[in-house]
């Protein structure tokens, strides 16, 4: 069913500095999913990414978000995007942060202190954000995403830099927001993190090499990890 996509990417190609950098991608994000984007540093990620959120200037192909072309103002508050690097306001405490951010979006009040709870950050609500340290800048920027319950989720990165029993409980957290019916498409570098994906797209210079489930994946290289699984993938062994 149409309504069930929240994202539809087809043939999408992205130039930059006359290098193409994403070459005839084609996927779709499910409502209700955890999609994993994965692939070493380089690969496109976070160009794809910003093809989604509607930033990223395109050669060619198509991206629909929420039945909409990417990047249309009726967007604006159905999409949650949180960057590699942190995008709050240094010279502001994490609240204060939280309050300005709600306000643009139209976000009730009252999301300020369910984000900050959701991130972990109840202890440094009322902290300047320069006085953070880099994970926890990680999550204001995450915070800031989760304001007004988007129907769409793009996250760039968001556990690096995180210690393990963190990365456990925002995982935990991406997959609350589905199960309430939000898609999330979160990137990553890091292998371990594919298997907590409903979905995987695998990509590599640009290119996608498999769209699939985890254990499809497993299935199609007889691996019995993931990360050996991309390795067969980009060996051509698969």
């Amino acid at each position: 069913m149409a309504n069930s996509v929240a994202v539809s990417v087809d043939g999408l190609r992205v130039v930059r500095g006359g290098r193409e950098v994403v070459r005839s991608v084609s996927f779709d994000v499910p409502r209700g999913t955890v999609t994993g984007l994965l692939g070493p540093s380089g690969c496109g990620k976070t160009t794809l990414m910003r093809a989604v959120v509607g930033v990223q200037v395109v050669a060619g192909g198509s991206v629909t978000v929420l039945g909409h072309p990417a990047g249309s103002p009726v967007l604006r508050d159905r999409i949650g995007y949180s960057t590699q690097s942190p995008s709050v306001y240094a010279d502001l405490t994490v609240r204060e942060n939280l309050r300005y951010f709600a306000s643009v979006l139209g976000a009730p009040r009252s999301d300020v202190d369910r984000v900050v709870d959701e991130v972990g950050l109840k202890g440094q609500a009322d902290q300047l954000v320069t006085t953070l340290s880099g994970g926890e800048r990680g999550r204001a920027s995450l915070a800031v995403a989760l304001l007004g319950r988007p129907e769409l989720v793009v996250l760039d990165e968001p556990t690096v830099g995180l210690d393990p029993v963190l990365r456990e409980e925002l995982w935990n957290l991406f997959h609350d927001l589905a199960d309430r019916g939000a898609a999330l498409l979160v990137s990553s570098h890091v292998m371990d993190e594919a298997a907590r994906c409903d979905r995987l797209l695998l990509m590599r210079e640009g290119e996608l090499l498999a769209d699939d489930t985890p254990q499809a994946l497993r299935d199609r290289t007889g691996t019995p990890d993931l990360e050996q699984a991309f390795l067969a993938l980009v060996r051509g062994t698969a």
